[in-house]
């Protein structure tokens, strides 16, 4: 016995075929710039910057045995080592009104209340790293077109201080 019912045969349009290799390459796309950018060295954020600068910087002043300069410049938006020979310049991610300024290291001397946030004013221009591993005591704050961060940096180890923290009894 035959079966007169018509035989149908299944495959993909050209259409499905175009459709599955552009979702196929939009994918491959994401995947390849994603993996760069996860690859990549360069820090993401202004505070990232600032501590390669600080880590630079104290290598070069260990390792050539003579001080070395950070500074801030506004008009590059970069931090600025200079060993006296060839600065070098790393910038700053692009944000809108960014401030960064390097203070003494004892706060509160010269604060001013902007908006409820309390910003220190006096800055000094540079801070010097010395051939013993140690720098000039200071602190950075970075302002955003807002509230400030400030880190205290330890002059001994040129780490970050953490903040105290108060116990409540």
């Amino acid at each position: 016995m035959r079966n007169n019912a018509p035989h149908l045969e299944r495959a993909f349009t050209l259409l499905e075929i175009l459709l599955a290799i552009a979702l196929m390459g939009l994918l491959a796309a994401v995947l390849v710039t994603g993996s760069v950018n996860l690859l990549s060295d360069k820090p993401a954020t202004p505070e990232a910057v600032f501590w390669q600068a600080v880590q630079q910087s104290r290598t070069a002043a260990l390792t050539a045995e003579r001080e070395v300069r950070l500074s801030f410049d506004p008009k590059q938006q970069a931090f600025v080592l200079d060993d006296g020979a060839s600065p070098l310049a790393l910038p700053v991610p692009a944000l809108r009104d960014l401030t960064v300024d390097f203070l003494s290291a004892q706060p509160g001397q010269s604060s001013v209340l902007i908006g409820g946030e309390l910003v220190d004013t006096k800055t000094v221009p540079a801070v010097t790293f010395y051939p013993d591993g140690t720098v000039s005591p200071f602190r950075a704050q970075f302002r955003a077109g807002g509230a400030a961060k400030v880190l205290s940096i330890d002059p001994w180890t040129c780490a970050q201080v953490l903040p105290r923290v108060e116990a409540n009894p």
